[in-house]
C-alpha cells in the first residue's frame, strides 16, 4: 500500500510503498476512504507534544470500508462503512471503567499520534472495539471529521454542562470550534466566539454564532462584560490554550463561571489563586472523547443536525500541500485528505 510517512521532524512526509499490515485476531483491516487532518498534525510535525517513533504514519481523523477481519472479530464485516475511535485503551482501569477511557491511564496507543500508525495510508489495522459504524447517507469527509473535531468539540460542550439560556465563549473557531459552535448553540446557550478576520467571523456565524469579537487589538475580556451587562459569561470554551487566551478566558467569566481548556500550546498561564477562590471559578480540562461522544455526534451528522465544516479536500498524496495550507491559519473548518479510493467512491 502508499502512505504519507513521516520519516523525520521538521521535514516533508514522504508519500511511499509500505507493507500493507495484517490484523491481528481481535482487529480489522480498514481500507481508508477519508482522513481530516488538524493542528495536532502539525504539532507531531513539528517534535511537539507527542512523539512518535519514526517512521510514523500520522492521521486520527479516519473513515473508511471493513476489508478484513481477525479470527476472533465479531460484529463487523467486510463492506462495512466505519469511523474509528482514536484511543487503544486497557478496559479496566478506573478511567475506562467509569467512562472516560480517553483518559485510560494503561493507554496502548493513539491512533495518528504515538504507538499506533494512523490513516495517512491506503490501509490501516485497529482493534474491532475502536470502531463506530456510520451511516451511508453521510459523505466520507464529514464521516472521518466526526472522529476529532466532532467528537472533541462534543466532549468539551458535554464538560462545560451548558445549559438552556446559558452564555458560552468559544475562542477559535477552526474545525473543533466550528463543532463546538453548533453544539453549544444546540444546547440552548447564547453563543459568543472569537475570530480574527472577517472571514472567520463569516464562517462563525453561519454555524449559529450570536456574536463575534475580533482578536486583534481588543479587549476581549472587556468587550464581553459590555455585551453582558458587566456580568460575564457563565463559560468559556477555549480551543487555542495559548496564555492570552487563557487569560481572556478566566477574565470573561461571570463569578461561578466555568473555563474549559481544549487546545494547548507550549504556554502557561499564571493563576491568581485568590481571584478563582474568591469568585469560585472553575478551570476544566478535556481531552478528545469518549466512543460514546463518537457515536453521538456521527449520529448527529447522520441525522442532518450538524452542518459540515469541510471545506477542502486533498488527494492523499498531496498531504504535504495541505498542511502547509493548514499551517497559514486561514483556513475555514476542516481539510480532508482522500486516498485514491476515496476519490473513486465520491466520484472523482
Amino acid at each position: 500500500m502508499k502512505a504519507a510517512v513521516l520519516r523525520a521532524f521538521k521535514e516533508p512526509l514522504a508519500w511511499q510503498e509500505v507493507d500493507t499490515p495484517t490484523p491481528e485476531s481481535d482487529e480489522v483491516l480498514v481500507q481508508v476512504m477519508a482522513c481530516g487532518i488538524d493542528g495536532t498534525d502539525l504539532k507531531l510535525l513539528d517534535g511537539f507534544g507527542y512523539t512518535p517513533t519514526l517512521p510514523f504514519i500520522m492521521g486520527h481523523e479516519v473513515a473508511g470500508v471493513v476489508a478484513e477481519t481477525g479470527e476472533g472479530v465479531t460484529g463487523f464485516e467486510p463492506g462495512d462503512r466505519v469511523i474509528v475511535h482514536n484511543f487503544t485503551t486497557c478496559g479496566d482501569c478506573l478511567p475506562c471503567r467509569t467512562h472516560r477511557e480517553q483518559i485510560c491511564v494503561n493507554m496502548g496507543g493513539v491512533l495518528g499520534a504515538k504507538d499506533r500508525h494512523g490513516g495517512y495510508a491506503e490501509y490501516l489495522a485497529i482493534p474491532a472495539r475502536q470502531l463506530v459504524r456510520v451511516s451511508e447517507k453521510v459523505a466520507w469527509p464529514d464521516s472521518a471529521v466526526c472522529c476529532d473535531a466532532g467528537m472533541t468539540g462534543f466532549h468539551a460542550v458535554d464538560r462545560a454542562g451548558l445549559r438552556l439560556g446559558e452564555s458560552v465563549l468559544i475562542i477559535g473557531v477552526g474545525g473543533v470550534g466550528s463543532m463546538a459552535v453548533q453544539l453549544a448553540k444546540a444546547a440552548g446557550a447564547r453563543v459568543l466566539a472569537v475570530e480574527r478576520s472577517e472571514a472567520k467571523a463569516d464562517w462563525a456565524r453561519g454555524l449559529g454564532a450570536d456574536e463575534v469579537l475580533y482578536s486583534d487589538g481588543v479587549d476581549i475580556s472587556a468587550a464581553v462584560r459590555e455585551r453582558t451587562g458587566g456580568l460575564g459569561v457563565d463559560c468559556v470554551i477555549d480551543i487555542v490554550g495559548m496564555t492570552e487566551t487563557m487569560g481572556n478566558g478566566i477574565n470573561a467569566l461571570r463569578h461561578g463561571g466555568r473555563l474549559v481548556i481544549v487546545g494547548y500550546t507550549p504556554d502557561f498561564y499564571p493563576v491568581e489563586v485568590k481571584y478563582l477562590a474568591q469568585n469560585e471559578l472553575e478551570i476544566i480540562g478535556t481531552r478528545a472523547g469518549r466512543k460514546q461522544d463518537l457515536i453521538n455526534v456521527s449520529s448527529l451528522m447522520a441525522e442532518g443536525k450538524l452542518r459540515s465544516i469541510v471545506t477542502q479536500t486533498f488527494p492523499m498524496e498531496e498531504a504535504n500541500e495541505a498542511l502547509a495550507v493548514l499551517r497559514t491559519g486561514e483556513i475555514l473548518g476542516r481539510i480532508v485528505l482522500l486516498t485514491p479510493a476515496g476519490r473513486r467512491a465520491m466520484g472523482d
